[in-house]
């Protein structure tokens, strides 16, 4: 269910950057791809969360826990189990988190660059109208145009501060003279109108030059925080690659505590359902995801230092996962030390019979 839901939302983002022109239409399916790379770390950590948060429920509505704690066992000693189940899981997370994930960003942005360093003709699909990157053209080429550098019947709306041209050509084709890009136009007409007089001009021509802009760089841009390899993180001193750095390994820390949760502080009382359960388990994942995203935000801003921003956070949030499972089995040796736990075991017998 979750995935069904992340997977829409991705896929309406996606195809909403290929509608506003950010990227090709044909590189929807593989930019999807990378994108679930980076939102499968956290389905994976709730997943882990939710299916202990069931376990549990279910061996305390089952009367099984209250055999295991009435027979003398700690619930310290489910913390073996658990972890068996676990560290298979936490395994694969870190390597979608450490490894995965910044592949997945680095291959996105090489698309989004290829798509920039794209001509504006090469952008236009045949028989469509698109405007150009700054939005300050809207191109139209035939449906028999080759798609690439050079278009047949070529329309162009160009505009300016006070002026607005329409200019149409049996062919284009742009060409890179210098640092700056030309669009070659063959056999057509301009039609320029002052916005602010009305005045119209039109003239033909045989062959014209127009300035597109700048010319493409030849490799691709600055990669982000989010697409830098983690053992480059380690090295950086800018700030928001070691807040990206803090958020990784906080990802994987989470994903361990929210065990530790599972086990200290699952609904003990049996007459609720497991819904309740589950939803409780949402809240607490939540919680713990927002304040695992504020740290990153204070770190980056400088309020936090990285030590802080992990050690601080999630070190606390284990101590106390930590502290509350040892008090709770403190909690049940006291209370079976007063009876010897054989009103729970005769209780359960009972029940069985």
């Amino acid at each position: 269910m979750f995935l069904t839901v992340v997977l829409t939302m991705v896929l309406i983002r996606v195809l909403g950057q290929a509608a506003k022109g950010s990227v090709a239409l044909a590189d929807v399916s593989l930019l999807l791809g990378y994108t679930m790379i980076a939102q499968v770390p956290t389905l994976i950590s709730l997943s882990l969360f939710v299916s202990v948060v069931a376990l549990l429920a279910r061996l305390h509505r089952d009367s099984e826990m209250v055999v295991w704690q009435a027979s003398g066992m700690r619930l310290t000693r489910l913390l073996k189990p658990i972890w068996q189940m676990a560290w298979p899981v936490l395994v694969a997370l870190a390597l979608l988190v450490l490894v995965a994930r910044p592949w997945g960003q680095q291959q996105t942005q090489v698309l989004k660059d290829r798509f920039e360093r794209r001509s504006d003709i090469a952008r236009v699909a045949p028989g469509q109208f698109q405007s150009s990157a700054d939005g300050r053209r809207v191109f139209f080429i035939d449906s028999h145009s080759d798609g690439e550098r050079t278009g047949k019947n070529v329309f162009i709306v160009l505009s300016g501060d006070d002026v607005e041209s329409v200019v149409s050509a049996r062919e284009g084709q742009i060409e890179t003279i210098g640092a700056q890009r030309y669009l070659n136009l063959r056999q057509g007409e301009r039609v320029q109108t002052t916005l602010s007089t009305g005045e119209k001009t039109r003239s033909r021509f045989e062959n014209a030059q127009i300035l597109v802009g700048d010319a493409p760089v030849g490799s691709a841009g600055e990669l982000g925080a989010r697409g830098t390899a983690t053992l480059d993180l380690f090295t950086a001193t800018n700030r928001k690659m070691r807040a990206e750095l803090v958020w990784r390994l906080g990802t994987l820390w989470s994903a361990a505590n929210l065990v530790l949760i599972a086990l200290a502080s699952v609904n003990t009382q049996v007459r609720r359902g497991n819904a309740w359960s589950l939803v409780w388990a949402l809240l607490v994942y939540v919680a713990y995801y927002n304040v695992l995203t504020l740290s990153q935000a204070w770190v980056t801003s400088g309020k936090l230092s990285d030590g802080a921003g992990l050690f601080g956070i999630h070190g606390v949030i284990t101590v106390a996962a930590l502290a509350t499972l040892w008090w709770r089995d403190g909690a049940w040796r006291k209370a079976g030390d007063g009876d010897g736990g054989l009103p729970a075991v005769r209780a359960a017998q009972g029940a069985g019979a």
